[in-house]
């Protein structure tokens, strides 16, 4: 029978070949946004390829229709009359930048203090390797398993578009009872969550264009118009004072949280203090006089992700810039439809444009919506009992800010209950330098795969 200290057993009789697999995935630069880096996913791919035979699954790497990062599709058969298991989770990782922040270099993994430093070691090659080496465990104790599916895909961080355009055509080999998804975080108190809602994402990059050239800006400030104030004016019409969406018709659809869903997303008190010591700034961002946990998981938001204009170096050159170029995304709610939201937010931004200037959308994304999951289904109950045999408080329900765009519409055509349940903590620092993963955390998601694993059997 599997217990909770079963992972931390075998974890500490397999540390040292089980550190030496995970470094060797994180050396791997699988950037999936970037098309340098398309030979690297690939080498990703064909690595975990490689490491699932050995644990009897049967494995192919697909190229996505209409191209794209290669996808890992894997099964492993095991009791037929089980419920059957559909993991999802995703290799590709943020790029690195800014480098010279990074403590140790990115994609040299290194431990201390009993955390793995490298891009990817929470997000999400550390919590996806964690339920594979829970798997490895349940198969080295002759544990009963049951049929387990695998999509381990190299896009998810730029909007998982090769997976969302073949989803049809897997649509076979991905059906499921149950979806397990090993990308989520843990409550900032330390107890266990199962996240019952993602906010959808959309985002796009918006141009200023004004002269020909960069000018000289003795020569011409107070004549031609500035890009980057324009920029800066622009930007600043998306909210009002109050911190709201100033986006005309943008919050029209939103479905506001019912009374269980309020309670079951208040019932612990935020922790501004711990939020201020572990990112540097107070919780005051978003709109006045909503809980932080609303804002959080049931009010949409903008964005602004990155801005360039003009002169960026050492000392100073005084132009005014010919070009200034910021990246904006938005989260949305339940009720929100992201091509709506993205058409009106254009539309806000064309009519803002300052005079004189050329708007123009180089990128454009519409992402995915919202998702909202049932709080009584018979695998969140499982989930909750299996949780609360790693923590005897039990877990707390979440609606989570961020997004993991595919979730969805994998929902949709593999007809399994999702479950998102993850280890992830904000010292993590993913998406940022010094990105890292406890071992504790690690076993943590070892322990629940083998619990969950069993209890469904």
């Amino acid at each position: 029978m599997v217990t909770p200290d079963s992972a931390r057993r075998y974890f500490a009789a397999h540390r040292e070949a089980i550190l030496a697999d995970w470094f060797a995935l994180l050396r791997i630069p699988s950037i999936g946004a970037n098309p340098q880096h398309l030979r690297d996913c690939s080498a990703c791919a064909a690595w975990l390829k490689k490491f699932l035979r050995p644990l009897g699954f049967t494995a192919t790497v697909r190229l996505p229709v209409g191209g794209g990062q290669p996808v890992l599709l894997a099964e492993r058969l095991g009791r037929a009359d089980a419920p059957v298991v559909l993991l999802y989770g995703h290799y590709d990782v943020q790029p690195a930048d800014p480098l010279d922040a990074w403590q140790s270099p990115p994609f040299e993994p290194v431990l201390r203090n009993e955390r793995v430093y490298a891009r990817g070691a929470a997000d999400d090659k550390g919590q996806f390797f964690a339920f594979l080496q829970g798997v490895a465990a349940l198969i080295d104790a002759g544990a009963n398993l049951p049929t387990i599916r695998l999509v381990l895909e190299g896009e998810e961080e730029s909007g998982s578009r090769g997976l969302l355009a073949s989803l049809t055509s897997w649509r076979q080999e991905l059906q499921a009872d149950v979806m397990m998804v090993a990308d989520t975080g843990v409550h900032p108190s330390g107890r266990p969550a199962i996240i019952a809602g993602l906010r959808g994402i959309l985002h796009l990059t918006v141009t200023l264009r004004g002269p020909r050239t960069d000018l000289h800006s003795g020569t011409h400030g107070g004549l031609a118009p500035n890009p980057a104030m324009g920029m800066a004016r622009l930007l600043a019409s998306l909210h009002d004072d109050r911190g709201a969406i100033a986006v005309a018709g943008f919050l029209d659809r939103v479905a506001p949280p019912s009374a269980q869903e309020s309670d079951l997303a208040n019932a612990e008190p935020f922790d501004e203090a711990a939020y201020l010591h572990a990112t540097g700034v107070a919780p005051v961002g978003g709109e006045t006089g909503i809980p932080p946990y609303e804002r959080l998981g049931f009010r949409p938001t903008i964005e602004v992700n990155g801005i360039h204009a003009g002169y960026g170096g050492p000392g100073s050159k005084t132009v005014l810039p010919a070009l200034a170029t910021a990246k904006l995304s938005a989260r949305l709610c339940a009720g929100q439809s992201p091509r709506d939201c993205c058409d009106k937010l254009m539309a806000h931004l064309r009519a803002h444009c300052p005079p004189g200037l050329t708007i123009d959308f180089p990128e454009v994304n519409t992402g995915t919506p919202a998702l909202r999951l049932p709080l009584l289904s018979p695998v969140v109950r499982l989930a909750e009992d299996v949780l609360r045999q790693l923590d005897p408080r039990g877990p707390v329900f979440l609606w989570e800010g961020a997004s993991i765009p595919v979730v969805g519409a994998l929902r949709d055509v593999s007809g399994a209950s999702p479950l998102l349940v993850g280890f992830g903590r904000e010292e993590d620092a993913i998406h940022a330098p010094n990105e890292s993963f406890g071992l504790d955390q690690f076993q943590l998601g070892m322990a629940y795969t083998m619990l969950m694993l069993e209890a469904l059997c």
